[in-house]
């Protein structure tokens, strides 16, 4: 995975964290926060208890990202398949960053219901009236598989990477990248209401994650028309 690939999907999780993220996961932070920690709570407490939430969804969206980066590999044995596979990509991207941006209405279309079964809802209530730390990892984790957009985007760029390692590299920078909107929430609830600065870093993230869409359509496209083109696992 070359420099610019990581510095896109840095960019583009970080953007999205204080947009998107916020907007969609901030009210599961506010909640575990009035409910599951003591006002009284020292700083570290509280820290720990923010950290090991974020350690949860970041072990989720790994996950994720090898099954997703599986799947790619299945497909990609040569460079037309690997270059189908990249504009395929390409096109989800680009859609999701129109949906993202409110243009289209791609990405509610295929969200699932998982979050919406009683088993979930059980399992999402119990964790969150309980008190161990252990508790915070499994909120997290549970908040991992919760149908999200930006998800979306991350695993379809995992896929497109055709590797285990990368595809689960991929959710994991996604997963860091966005812990810092998430953990500084739980100490500023006021940025969950600060609509304006959220709607201009959803705005950065969509057009961002529209040209790093374009950029993959033109990598599947090079491995199309390029047959000196070796191919590969990373992308």
């Amino acid at each position: 995975m070359d420099t610019v690939n990581i510095l896109a999907i840095i960019s583009i999780a970080f953007l999205g964290s204080f947009g998107h993220c916020i907007g969609m996961c901030g009210g599961i932070v506010l909640a575990y926060s009035s409910i599951k920690i003591e006002p009284q709570s020292s700083k570290v407490s509280k820290s720990i208890a923010h950290l090991l939430y974020s350690f949860g969804r970041i072990f989720t969206y790994t996950i994720l990202g090898a099954i997703f980066g599986a799947l790619g590999g299945v497909v990609t044995f040569s460079n037309t398949a690997n270059g189908a596979l990249l504009i395929f990509a390409g096109i989800m991207m680009i859609l999701a960053g129109l949906s993202l941006m409110g243009k289209i209405k791609f990405l509610t279309v295929i969200e699932h219901t998982f979050s919406s079964s009683q088993t979930y809802k059980n399992a999402f209530k119990s964790i969150l009236n309980s008190k161990s730390n252990y508790s915070f990892f499994v909120l997290g984790m549970l908040n991992g598989l919760l149908p999200c957009g930006f998800v979306y985007f991350f695993a379809i760029t995992a896929a497109a990477t055709a590797s285990v390692f990368y595809g689960a590299l991929v959710m994991f920078i996604f997963g860091v990248s966005t812990s810092p909107a998430m953990f500084g929430l739980g100490f500023l609830s006021s940025m969950a209401s600060a609509t304006s600065f959220r709607n201009m870093m959803m705005s950065l993230s969509s057009v961002a994650v529209i040209l790093y869409g374009g950029f993959t359509l033109y990598n599947g496209y090079d491995y199309l028309t390029n047959p000196l083109r070796t191919v590969q696992q990373c992308h």
